[in-house]
């Protein structure tokens, strides 16, 4: 499935979080919601986006934070955890929500090729609609992007 880009209703979410949970997007209505991908809890990149997302979070008011990996609760549990995170990480261990925002495709590393999340973020607006979307996101890209575009949007 392609990228949703701005302007249109972002794909539903339905997922269970670290404390075993259910979460949706529609459960945000009415404020802006980062919606990030990440490979991996406690890897490198993803430690280093997801820290970095923590400390902005007491800059960007409303705005919700959702990471989404397909590690199962129990590890986002310890990541959030060991890093003090404190804002809903989301399980989607058999990849059906990043099939719908396109970020579940294929990776090359150290010449192997396999299927993974391909690191993405996308502000949604109150209304539902994708704000921004990046695809392809460095880690240390993400909470300045973030930031720009909350910025913007005034």
């Amino acid at each position: 499935m392609a990228t949703p880009e701005p302007g249109k209703k972002a794909p539903p979410i339905t997922l269970l979080d670290q404390n075993g949970e259910k979460v949706k997007l529609a459960d945000h209505a009415g404020h802006p919601v980062l919606v990030y991908f990440y490979p991996k809890a406690d890897t490198p990149g993803c430690t280093t986006q997801s820290c970095g997302l923590r400390d902005v979070a007491g800059d960007i008011g409303d705005t919700a934070i959702i990471g989404i990996s397909p590690d199962p609760p129990a590890k986002l549990a310890r990541f959030d955890e060991k890093y003090g995170l404190g804002f809903t990480l989301l399980s989607d261990p058999d990849h059906v929500v990043a099939e719908r925002y396109g970020v579940w495709g294929e990776k090359k590393n150290y010449g192997r090729t396999y299927m993974g999340i391909i690191r993405s973020a996308f502000l949604v607006g109150a209304d539902g609609r994708i704000v921004e979307a990046w695809p392809k996101i460095s880690p240390k890209d993400t909470p300045t992007k973030l930031l720009k575009a909350l910025e913007s949007l005034g």
